[in-house]
């Protein structure tokens, strides 16, 4: 049996490092990837994975000084989001449908968090995804699945 693949496209092809630039260029940015300080910082097209930075701000604090988990979710989103868009050939956004996280260890302030996001399936009108968030000993602090339902930026808008 065949996987489902992303939507073909009339455009160029552009390269990992083209795209990366492109998002990296990018003029206008959603808030909420301002607000968690999204940089992404790779793009594999062929595994259908992004890899980006977060700030682990003080804002982001619960009492024990740590960094509040629904801030972990939002920026596994974030990776997992984005990778539905490389998966697409930058023609779809992928609104999460359920996320699921498990949190293994603490994410401490002041330190830049690493996260990769992947596309495990692209089905017929969902997408399976996969995130994992790091810290800046590169030790696993929290790691999700979700689904995704991808949608042309056409019908988005």
């Amino acid at each position: 049996m065949t996987e489902p693949s992303p939507p073909a496209t009339d455009r160029p092809a552009a390269t990992d490092a083209e795209l990366l630039a492109r998002f990296r260029s990018a003029r206008s940015r959603p808030r909420g990837s301002e607000l968690v300080d999204l940089d992404i910082i790779a793009v594999d097209q062929a595994a259908k994975q992004v890899e980006a930075t977060f700030a682990a701000k003080e804002d982001f604090s619960n009492p024990m000084r740590q960094i509040q988990g629904g801030y972990l979710c939002a920026m596994l989103d974030e990776v997992m989001s984005i990778a539905c868009m490389v998966a697409s050939g930058m023609t779809h956004v992928a609104p999460t449908l359920e996320m699921k996280t498990s949190f293994l260890r603490p994410a401490t302030l002041g330190q830049r968090l690493r996260g990769v996001g992947r596309v495990i399936r692209w089905g017929k009108t969902i997408a399976f995804t996969e995130g994992e968030l790091y810290d800046a000993e590169n030790r696993l602090i929290a790691k999700a699945s979700g689904t995704a339902v991808p949608t042309p930026f056409a019908k988005y808008k």
